[in-house]
């Protein structure tokens, strides 16, 4: 089996180690390109304005001056001799749940391997608070990925679907069960910019999150991460909301409307 790695946090990230010995117990065939520095909350950006630059760190293995999805379109379309079996996104530093996963370049990288026709998984190990003295249980994802990865093979899902995997923030012992999981929402918005002013006087903005806990929505990704568990979600790109579909269809179906006078 072929394996593709990518992530958001950059190529030298210590939750990309735990992803390349995750993979090494699933194959011995296994290719690397991910960022040359970090892109949390790149979602699926991709770079149009400026070159993207690609420096060869070993056999096998580069680092792109971009997005997760840029990784992803270079390795499986240029880079490697043939299109590979599995792309794993990850061991991300800090939980993708809820609505965050539409920001997060973990699950982008994911994303741009299904997209290319390549099954694909995003893995995150959640930390209590993100910041830069919280250590992350990154041995927590390492001893489980594996298994469930193998398991999932066998299962097998749609094309069209990525799974996303979120791990407790607990130590391998406490872990509890696997859950299959449904993507959650969040009951309070926890995004801010903080405004500061730099030494010439000019006001500049530092985007951020505030950590406020919520009671999520059991059967959740939210909530199997709360209370200890391992999250797998499947996920898919269409976001089409059908009960907006099918009551806007006896409105606005049929002739253009026109404004009246």
């Amino acid at each position: 089996m072929r394996i593709l790695l990518t992530n958001d946090d950059g190529i030298h990230a210590e939750g990309f180690d735990a992803l390349r010995r995750i993979a090494a117990q699933l194959s011995d065939d296994v290719w690397v390109c991910a960022p040359e520095v970090e892109q949390s909350g790149a979602g699926r950006g991709i770079t149009l304005s400026a070159p993207l630059r690609v420096r060869e760190v070993s056999k096998r293995e580069w680092a792109v001056s971009g997005t997760p999805t840029d990784c992803v379109v270079l390795a499986v379309n240029d880079m490697m001799p043939e299109k590979p079996d599995l792309v794993l996104s990850g061991v991300n530093r800090g939980q993708n749940l809820g609505e965050d996963v539409t920001l997060s370049g973990t699950v982008a990288g994911a994303l741009q391997g299904m997209a290319l026709g390549v099954p694909s998984i995003a893995l995150s190990q959640a930390i209590r608070i993100f910041h830069d003295d919280m250590v992350a249980q990154f041995g927590t994802a390492e001893h489980f990925a594996p298994g469930i990865i193998q398991k999932l093979l066998e299962a097998g899902w749609p094309k069209g679907v990525i799974m996303n995997v979120n791990f407790p923030d607990l130590p391998i012992d406490q872990v509890g069960a696997v859950e299959v999981t449904r993507q959650g929402s969040r009951e309070l918005v926890h995004m801010h910019a903080e405004r500061r002013t730099d030494l010439r006087g000019r006001d500049y903005y530092w985007m951020g999150f505030r950590g406020h806990m919520a009671a999520p929505a059991k059967g959740t990704d939210l909530c199997a991460i709360n209370e200890g568990r391992i999250s797998v979600t499947p996920l898919h790109i269409d976001m089409t909301h059908l009960e907006s579909v099918h009551a806007l269809r006896g409105v606005l179906g049929g002739v253009p409307p026109k404004v009246e006078a």
